[in-house]
């Protein structure tokens, strides 16, 4: 059984609705309110301040709303737990980084405590990252190669692992520095021009650029670190090159941490929800394989490279190579984009999922103050983390409050433990970098999903995955963001322009190619463009309105030119009637021979539906008036319809009403449609001329 619905109003042109349900404000008034809210805005308060303080720290927000009954355990658990895995993974992060793998732990502990107090994601982990530590890396080695025959417990050995790390925190406080300056700036919205398939895109292709680098440690081969463009080609043909001298015990190890680590993981992931927590199985393959190197001796005997000596307590802070700015700064800026990009997509898929929200800027401000400050307490860069944000909610985790936990275990180790880790083989650290890269490459699991929904963003990963694993980290991320905008400005150049048809006895029009059904007004063209008019789609839009309507040059001056006679020949008559007093009995057929063919001069109106258009520029606006200038040299009058305020005010601006109708301007589709039909009934006798 159908319905129909019936409206009865009258029909509202744009100054119509405005005269009766629009504003009366004017500029004087909006002025003194902007005025008032920038005074209010800037008045100190104890209030005004406390608030500011919630806001900005927002563990003061949170902290005494904490329900200590729901969410105590959760947070205990999942805090130890990440706690107990950010150990190895610092660690073998750092090797990463190419620093010490102490600097690891000290990442894993500073950015996490400060995180908690100014965060506001409330499942996210923070430390050290695969993907930025690599980056990191690059710069790194680039500014302080590695030396030939270094021996790592002379002074030389220790004075180059303090410009390294020196190297490293200034990337860290540079980046930071450059997310606060996005914060003052209110830029958090610049995270979303790193779309998903790109930053999957990117992380998978990092995960081949993370594993190659890693393979020298696995395979015991002391090779040199290759750098910038095709470095994954030149790291695989460095290794394959001296695969005569790899280290057989290191190899052996390798392979046994492999055998242990992938199907433990494996088992963690797929008995997720019945496991009350993760099989620790990292901190416990460095445990077992520290023990066995000691007791066999393995790095004397076998020549088997390991972490050598960590020292326990606080680091002294320390001012951060200020002078390499100049030379760290394009790198920094790349790090900076991935480190906030991930993190704040990170959060965001865990709010969504635990139904609260976060706040991009404050995200800056938190990630800002947490590189800023570590950076003076030797750590390199830090974000947010795949696998340990991903466990600190499957763990249970409910609030920041799990960071806590996380630190405390951590800072045991930097206390106490620290110093038995000295025998631990960077092997093993090798093998818990690769397995921990798991998800990323998984992701291409998305790709036939991604390829059935958008053919567009499954083109945006394929090119951002092979510029990154071809070229080099960087510049295959500056590349796929490039890319994905040039997809998004073609698809606004050739946004489709579509006649629209009406469906009978309603007030709904669509397009007529998708809706057989809907038929076109007589005498009228409706037409609707998809998307914004600007400078760089004009081109295509005159084109596809000009097609739409037929309208070509050769037929605007025939037609025009037709028009004119025809309006000398009524001119002429018109004397001669009045001279003569008698009308003209040839007038009729003469008047006949200059009107146009019947088939040309069916269109008497164009209505444009402006509905999808977000934004017009000055030159959308100027061809416009172009468009309406020509309609009316072959006698036809333009009408617009569903303008927003922003489209309608620059197309006032811009003259358009000097060569068109202010009263043929209306609030929705029908509207129009209906006054034309109006006006066509007012004047039957036109019904081959223009009326107004």
């Amino acid at each position: 059984m159908s319905a129909s619905v019936a409206v009865y109003r009258s029909i509202f042109t744009e100054d119509r609705f405005k005269q009766a349900y629009g504003s009366e404000e004017d500029k004087t008034s909006a002025s003194v309110r902007l005025w008032a809210k920038l005074a209010g805005s800037c008045r100190c308060s104890r209030r005004a301040c406390l608030q500011l303080l919630r806001h900005r720290v927002p563990i003061f927000n949170w902290l005494p709303r904490y329900r200590f009954k729901k969410c105590f355990f959760g947070d205990t658990i999942a805090g130890l737990t990440v706690g107990v895995l950010h150990i190895p993974q610092g660690m073998a992060f750092a090797l990463l980084t190419s620093v010490a793998p102490i600097f690891g732990l000290y990442t894993s502990f500073f950015p996490v405590v400060l995180y908690m107090i100014f965060g506001t994601g409330r499942h996210v982990s923070t430390g050290t990252f695969a993907v930025v530590s690599l980056m990191t890396g690059s710069v790194v080695e680039q500014l302080v190669p590695t030396p030939p025959a270094l021996n790592s417990s002379s002074p030389e050995g220790a004075d180059f692992e303090l410009q390294r790390i020196s190297v490293a925190s200034a990337v860290a406080l540079l980046s930071g520095i450059i997310m606060l300056c996005m914060f003052g700036l209110q830029l958090g919205f610049l995270s979303t021009y790193l779309s998903e398939p790109i930053v999957k895109a990117f992380t998978s292709a990092a995960a081949f650029h993370v594993t190659s680098s890693q393979l020298q440690s696995m395979l015991g081969l002391r090779l040199t670190r290759h750098t910038g463009i095709f470095s994954l080609f030149k790291t695989l043909a460095s290794v394959m090159e001296n695969l005569p001298q790899t280290n057989t015990a290191e190899l052996l190890i390798s392979l046994v941490c492999l055998a242990v680590l992938v199907p433990v993981k494996e088992i963690n992931t797929r008995y997720r929800q019945r496991l009350r927590t993760p099989i620790p199985v990292e901190i416990l393959t460095v445990i077992i394989a520290t023990g066995v190197a000691y007791a066999f001796s393995l790095n004397s005997i076998y020549d088997i490279e390991i972490v050598g000596h960590i020292p326990a307590g606080f680091p002294r802070p320390q001012l951060p190579a200020l002078h390499t700015f100049p030379d760290i700064a394009g790198d920094t800026i790349a790090i900076t984009f991935v480190g906030y990009a991930v993190s704040v997509s990170l959060a965001m898929i865990y709010a969504d999922k635990h139904g609260y929200s976060i706040h991009p800027n404050q995200e800056l401000l938190a990630h800002g103050i947490s590189n800023t400050v570590s950076s003076f307490f030797t750590c390199f860069p830090s974000s947010a983390t795949l696998a340990t944000t991903n466990i600190l909610e499957s763990a249970g985790g409910y609030t920041q409050f799990s960071g806590l936990f996380t630190s405390l275990v951590v800072l045991i180790v930097l206390l106490l433990i620290g110093p038995l880790f000295h025998f631990l083989p960077k092997a093993v650290l090798a093998c818990i970098n690769v397995t921990s890269l798991r998800q990323m490459f998984l992701q291409f699991q998305d790709l036939p999903e991604l390829w059935r929904i958008s053919k567009i963003d499954f083109m945006v990963w394929v090119v951002t995955w092979l510029s990154v694993v071809v070229l080099n980290v960087d510049l295959g991320l500056a590349i796929g963001v490039v890319f994905s905008m040039m997809t998004v400005i073609c698809r606004t150049q050739r946004a489709g322009c579509s006649v629209l048809g009406r469906a009978s006895n309603t007030e709904i029009y669509r397009p007529l190619e998708n809706h057989s059904k809907c038929y076109e007004v007589p005498g009228m063209k409706i037409l609707t463009y998809n998307g914004p008019i600007y400078y760089g789609n004009r081109s295509f839009f005159r084109e596809e309105m000009s097609r739409l309507l037929g309208l070509t040059p050769e037929k605007i001056r025939s037609r025009e030119k037709a028009r004119k006679a025809l309006e000398k020949r009524e001119r002429e008559t018109n004397v001669n009637t009045v001279e003569r007093g008698i009308a003209n009995a040839s007038f009729s057929s003469e008047n006949e021979f200059f009107k146009p063919e019947p088939s040309e001069y069916e269109v008497q109106a164009v209505l444009i539906d402006c509905s999808r258009v977000i934004f017009v520029d000055v030159a959308g606006a100027r061809l416009f008036t172009q468009m309406c200038i020509e309609c009316q040299k072959v006698g036809v009058h333009v009408f617009l319809s569903s303008c927003n305020e922003s489209v309608l005010r620059i197309l006032t601006s811009s003259g358009l009403m000097n060569h068109m109708n202010p009263q043929h301007i209306f609030v929705t589709v029908h509207d129009a449609v209906m006054y034309i039909q109006e006006q066509k009934e007012k004047h039957p006798e036109n019904t081959t001329t223009v009326w107004v």
